[in-house]
């Protein structure tokens, strides 16, 4: 069995090299191969019936900074390509899907990014998106001075169970039937579109199970290519649109060469960094209160007596700047204590030494002056600033 599977695997990735040589070719012949410019960004997005694609998108269009409107596939096989080859009795397959949607990418308005809903959904469709993928990389290689972008692809993939997709099927069509009720009444407004399944509930399952059974796998095969993990569209959506933009945070090495992100990584995220900052900080406290208790009350009354009548002063603006010359700051301990402890309290401290020089001896022979060097710790303390009330007239 699994070696039939395999078999089957592998005649599907041969189709689908032969289908995607056919479409480039096509597109080479239409446009000329140093004309193939597609979208700098391109978020694949896909999901469940009812998972809220629609829902999501303009949420990820503002999120990307794309303006151009999402490439819906289903709209595509509207067009007068696809009609066409439905009026000869063909049908428009995974070939027909790749040389529209790739056709499409080409439009000028797509240069900055885009939203392509409802691709890949085959096993062809998936092979043929790495193609994609390679073919572009290669064409930035070839065209390098010619403002070629490296191909940058995000996924976004909605999942949702059988249950929750039958119910929100059968809501929209709940909700299509009685805005398009209105919009007959008053005579005001267009029509929604109302899809067969979502009226009938065994008809809304079925699609599911079809959703399942073909894309559904097609989509977790996608992930052995890019990097990317299936979101629980069930959840609120304030809750969803938060882990979209943790995925986009995710797939952020995708947006490097493997060679530059491989230099980068190195370096802690900023999000994993704040995670356990809190943990870190009591944890350092705690340390200086057991191993450095005299420092660390003596920068504790300093804090006290030096700086909080400077804070509590200009409490009103959220910001204070405080200048010392104490020999305690001279111990770089004590500096850090005195950054821990007011971040502990809430506040953001950072210090700046500056190492001024002072007229110190004057040769009465040769009138050199002689200076000696005056080490001066700028504090800047910053806090949320106090709320003004203000009067009514």
């Amino acid at each position: 069995m699994a070696k039939s599977k395999s078999k089957h695997i592998d005649l599907e990735i041969k189709d689908a090299s032969l289908i995607f040589d056919r479409v480039w070719s096509d597109l080479e012949q239409e446009f000329g191969r140093a004309k193939l410019c597609f979208p700098g960004e391109i978020i694949w997005l896909g999901g469940a019936p009812g998972a809220g694609k629609g829902t999501n998108t303009p949420f990820i269009l503002e999120a990307r900074g794309i303006t151009a409107a999402a490439i819906v596939i289903s709209d595509l096989l509207d067009s007068p390509r696809a009609q066409q080859i439905k009026d000869a009795g063909g049908l428009v397959g995974d070939e027909e899907v790749t040389y529209l949607l790739l056709h499409k990418l080409l439009d000028p308005i797509y240069e900055r990014g885009v939203i392509v809903d409802g691709f890949p959904r085959t096993q062809v469709q998936v092979e043929c998106l790495r193609l994609f993928y390679d073919k572009m990389t290669e064409l930035r290689e070839e065209f390098r001075n010619h403002d070629f972008p490296r191909p940058l692809f995000r996924t976004v993939l909605l999942f949702v169970d059988e249950e929750v997709s039958v119910e929100r099927q059968l809501h929209r069509g709940r909700e299509a039937q009685e805005h398009n009720r209105k919009t007959t009444e008053l005579g005001v407004g267009q029509l929604a579109e109302i899809r067969a399944t979502d009226l009938d509930p065994e008809a809304a399952r079925k699609r599911y199970q079809v959703f399942k059974e073909t894309t559904f796998e097609a989509l977790r095969s996608l992930r052995a290519i890019f990097h990317f993990r299936f979101i629980d569209a069930s959840q609120p959506l304030a809750k969803v649109q938060q882990e979209i933009e943790e995925e986009f945070s995710y797939q952020s090495s995708l947006e490097l060469s493997h060679k530059t992100f491989d230099r980068v990584r190195t370096i802690t995220p900023a999000s994993r960094l704040v995670l356990y900052a809190r943990q870190e900080l009591v944890k350092r406290l705690e340390i200086y209160n057991e191993d450095h208790p005299e420092l660390f009350q003596r920068v504790i009354d300093k804090v006290n007596a030096k700086f909080m009548p400077i804070v509590t002063r200009y409490a009103i603006t959220g910001m204070t700047l405080v200048n010392s010359e104490d020999v305690l700051f001279d111990n770089p301990l004590a500096l850090a204590m005195l950054i821990d402890i007011f971040s502990e309290r809430g506040y953001q401290a950072l210090v700046d030494v500056n190492h001024i020089e002072v007229p110190h001896r004057i040769d009465p022979h040769t009138h050199e002056i002689t200076c000696r060097q005056k080490r001066v710790y700028r504090f800047q303390i910053r806090f949320a600033a106090s709320a003004i009330r203000h009067g009514t007239d």
